[in-house]
């Protein structure tokens, strides 16, 4: 059996649109996902793109990828990596997958001196925060994550706009 970590690269965009849609079916959210494999391919493969995308193939196939981006912090003082999205297809987990895919990105954040690796999991996926603890992952139950998105973002633009003559 071979497990391979590559880059995504130009041409994998439905499969990590695949892999988006088969997580947010696990993670009961469906109808939250509102890209698609075009907007995926301009984010990942664009002229300057801000994510990147690990794909794992178990013996030549598809079985999973990672999602992320640089984060930085001001009390650390470096960059670090956020992970999005981490997925394996249920039929191939137990094969040491999600800890490979975990175990690149924490390679890349040694390599690249940079500080954290870091992720959210929802409260209620036990396997998922097992797992995540037995790689080392300590839990920051006293965060609690923040959103503004939609027409709530849009009047908290508009607030700024009316606020730029004040000062």
């Amino acid at each position: 059996m071979s497990l391979v970590i590559r880059r995504a690269v130009a041409g994998d965009e439905q499969l990590v649109m695949g892999f988006v849609q088969a997580l947010a079916e696990y993670e009961h959210l469906a109808g939250e996902v509102a890209a698609d494999a075009a907007a995926i391919g301009r984010a990942l493969f664009g002229d300057n793109p801000r994510v990147f995308c690990e794909i794992a193939e178990w013996n030549g196939q598809p079985a999973g990828f990672a999602l992320w981006f640089y984060t930085f912090s001001t009390f650390v003082g470096r960059h670090g990596l956020y992970l999005e999205d981490l997925f394996v297809d249920p039929a191939l987990r137990g094969r040491g997958i999600g800890k490979a895919l975990l175990a690149e990105l924490a390679r890349r954040c040694v390599a690249e001196e940079l500080g954290r690796l870091e992720w959210s999991v929802l409260d209620w996926n036990a396997p998922s925060i097992a797992f995540y603890k037995a790689q080392g992952a300590q839990m920051m139950d006293a965060w609690t994550t923040c959103r503004v998105a939609g027409p709530a973002l849009a009047r908290l633009a508009a607030a700024a706009a009316t606020t730029e003559g004040a000062a």
